[in-house]
């Protein structure tokens, strides 16, 4: 049976610092200590505006007040819920000032997003993390198609292995003008996931 998923999507960029002062206290024991363990304060900030933002999305989809979510620190891993009878799948990425968040009820997933910045070596960049044949294929494209398409596979490759799944059934990327976006999930999609622009206090 085919499954439905959504992203959320959030530009850093128009959160105030003072904005986040109170989502700090949504945060879990666990969280508030990882939190305050950060060194940069970039990194900061999107670990903060990833957790409200998975919060706000599982709250809607649970039918919850986002503040009442509750998540479980793995290390090393995502985030666990901590939700009676339920297990959505759920998966966050950041990159630069945008953070992003998927939820289905259905699903497993795996989101990925990444900066489009043609301004790096990207052919050193593919001979690492590609193997030899997609990394030569890449080498051939013109300038301007070689960074839409290594940053295609770069978003998918850690969508994969965000779902934990080297093949997954549905693999999709979501069209922005400045992100590469890849969500995988390990049921096929009834529909592509609706993209969701956010803000932290809620409007659309």
């Amino acid at each position: 049976m085919a499954a439905h998923a959504a992203v959320w999507l959030l530009d850093g960029r128009s959160v105030a610092d003072a904005q986040l002062a109170p989502y700090a206290a949504w945060l879990g024991r666990e969280e508030a200590l990882r939190y305050a363990r950060f060194l940069r304060p970039l990194r900061q900030r999107q670990f903060l505006i990833g957790r409200a933002l998975l919060r706000l999305a599982l709250g809607e989809l649970l039918g919850v007040p986002a503040a009442g979510v509750r998540l479980r620190e793995r290390p090393g891993q995502a985030p666990a819920l901590d939700f009676p009878g339920a297990a959505p799948g759920f998966s966050l990425s950041h990159s630069g000032p945008w953070v992003a968040c998927a939820v289905s009820a259905e699903t497993a997933l795996g989101l990925d997003i990444e900066v489009l910045d043609a301004t790096r070596d990207l052919a050193a960049l593919a001979e690492q993390a590609f193997e030899p044949a997609v990394a030569a294929a890449l080498a051939q494209l013109p300038a301007q198609a070689r960074a839409a398409a290594f940053y295609r596979e770069w978003s998918a490759q850690e969508a994969r292995y965000k779902l934990g799944a080297c093949a997954a059934p549905a693999c999709l990327s979501l069209p922005h003008a400045e992100l590469s976006i890849a969500l995988c999930s390990a049921r096929p999609l009834a529909a592509p996931p609706a993209l969701l622009m956010r803000r932290l206090d809620g409007d659309a």
